[in-house]
């Protein structure tokens, strides 16, 4: 019996009509019964009776020849291969031999891809297989003109897919605890000399195909599009099911906005539409804002406004250290606009308004993220001679991506400031976000460059296009993904991580900086949910 693992994930493009994708598991099932459904769902997805299907399923040992191959590829005679309990399905993909057994993933997508390119969409499928290899930190490698998917040299994938009337179907085979012997009745996929391997086997420890089985629905839903080029996710806002928030307290809410208001002042929080704001207002905590709403760079990712902004407001420090009075606030986290027409950059407000906090707060610790002050050090020095308890500051992105995404910035002056700041002896804390067409590898050399540069707390979040006119999402980042990069973050050396898909630079910084207070041995804080680790 099949059964829908997630109920249809939905989005509404434009003025399109209501699209759907179903993910539906069916479990064990003999391969030619696979076959029929395959057949039988592609003709309903051509009439338009059904929306796109993703079928996860495992089947009893079989091997399948595409239309390259032939009995050629059997390495032992027709008749024996039944002796052995494995069926022979002639079949009408690509290609020439493959195996299917238990322990092994079978992916069916019975996908309209209109007149979209197949060999994109091909390359979205084996994209999706290195996504789910990278959360159980496995490095995918591909070799040109080779479909599938291999991990230390040995295949653990292989894909073949067929279409009809632009619809696909056939589709990818991920070994996941498969025995590689069975592939010894053949030749795979022509390949004489090609040697396999499963997921348990690389990571020589058990692995749930259940749990693979999700990651991998996941990872396909967050890179799949639509014939119109959308992205299909659970919710019509276009966002997948984990960036989708449960509701917060609104009258909570609403007085931390009126008393916000009546103090004057301004919240990150508010003006770059941060996800989080009802939970943090609703908790009584916030991001205050100084040096005004007018930012005077033109960054392509961020909803702050921009524009000439006003003089700074000699009565903003002590009005500020007055809510964190109010709000009986135990750390303070402020940040401000960047201010490039200012002599200091803004530095003076900064230090003002920390020695404000101290002044009428005593024992709440404040953490500054701060703008690159044109990299002047004279303005650096000025909130570094003041001693904020944590110095953040963001390099926001990998460095190829600077001139598209912050134009103004310069990668290695940020690292120059924080730099700069832990050589001082202050705690140093940045971050950058995901999801704007990074690649793995320059993720790891930015996060090597942060530790080098001396930042130890880090924050990683998934980036979310304020507008149609800011930077697109290039992917949307599934949180296996996350903790795998906070995973490969503390093994490089950094004592906090913060990582997860609606995490922002602030977001729990309280939580984050008692933890690094503590010498409990908690070093890795997700999403609010502390972890020790021995």
């Amino acid at each position: 019996m099949s059964k829908i693992l997630a109920a249809e994930i939905r989005t509404n493009p434009g003025n399109c009509k209501l699209q759907e994708i179903q993910i539906i598991d069916w479990g064990l099932l003999d391969y030619g019964q696979a076959l029929v459904r395959q057949q039988q769902m592609v003709a309903e997805r051509i009439r338009g009776r059904s929306p796109d299907r993703l079928v996860l399923v495992e089947h009893p040992p079989v091997v399948t020849i595409g239309r390259s191959g032939s009995l050629k590829d059997l390495r032992i005679a027709k008749e024996t291969l039944g002796q052995k309990g494995v069926s022979l399905q002639t079949v009408d993909r690509g290609g020439q031999a493959t195996f299917h057994g238990p322990g092994q993933l079978v992916v069916y997508p019975i996908v309209k891809i209109g007149d979209q390119d197949l060999h994109a969409f091909m390359k979205r499928l084996l994209d999706t297989i290195a996504d789910v290899l990278r959360s159980y930190r496995l490095v995918s490698e591909f070799k040109k003109g080779k479909p599938g998917v291999w991990v230390n040299g040995a295949k653990i994938a292989s894909v073949g897919l067929a279409v009809r009337k632009w619809v696909t179907y056939h589709g990818i085979a991920l070994n996941v605890w498969t025995e590689p012997r069975w592939f010894d009745l053949i030749v795979p996929c022509g390949q004489p000399g090609e040697k396999i391997t499963s997921m348990d086997r690389e990571m020589d420890v058990p692995v749930d195909i259940s749990d693979v089985k999700k990651r991998f629905a996941a990872n396909f839903c967050s890179r799949h599009h639509d014939s119109a080029g959308e992205k299909i996710n659970a919710e019509p806002g276009g966002r997948p099911p984990w960036l989708v928030k449960s509701a917060t307290d609104p009258k909570a809410a609403d007085r931390m906005a009126k008393r916000l208001q009546r103090l004057q002042l301004a919240t990150v929080c508010q003006s770059a539409d941060c996800p989080n704001q009802g939970e943090c207002f609703e908790r009584g905590t916030a991001t205050f804002m100084i040096l005004g709403t007018r930012c005077t760079r033109r960054c392509r990712f961020c909803a702050v406004d921009k524009g000439v902004p006003h003089a700074p407001d000699d009565g903003e420090p002590q009005r500020v250290a007055r809510a964190v009075q109010q709000l009986r606030l135990t750390h303070a986290v402020i940040t401000s606009v960047t201010r490039d027409d200012l002599p200091d950059g803004g530095a003076g407000q900064f230090a003002r308004t920390i020695q404000q906090i101290r002044r009428q707060c005593p024992g709440v610790s404040v953490e500054v993220l701060v703008p690159d002050f044109n990299g002047a050090i004279p303005a650096l020095d000025t909130v570094c001679a003041v001693r904020p308890d944590v110095f953040n500051h963001n390099v926001e992105t990998v460095p190829r991506l600077y001139a598209n995404v912050r134009p103004l910035a310069g990668y290695r002056r940020s690292l120059g400031i924080l730099s700069t700041a832990a050589g001082k002896g202050l705690m140093v804390k940045s971050g950058f976000m995901l999801g704007l067409g990074e690649t793995e590898s320059e993720i790891k050399k930015t996060l090597l460059d942060l530790k080098y540069s001396g930042c130890r707390l880090l924050t990683l979040g998934q980036y979310l296009a304020p507008s149609k006119d800011h930077v697109p999402v290039a992917r949307y980042v599934p949180p296996q993904e996350f903790e795998m990069w906070a995973e490969t973050a503390r093994g490089m050396g950094f004592r906090f991580v913060v990582s997860g898909p609606l995490v922002r630079s602030s977001y729990r910084a309280e939580e984050m900086m008692d933890a690094s207070q503590s010498a409990s041995g908690i070093d890795h804080i997700r999403m609010g949910q502390i972890r020790k680790v021995s």
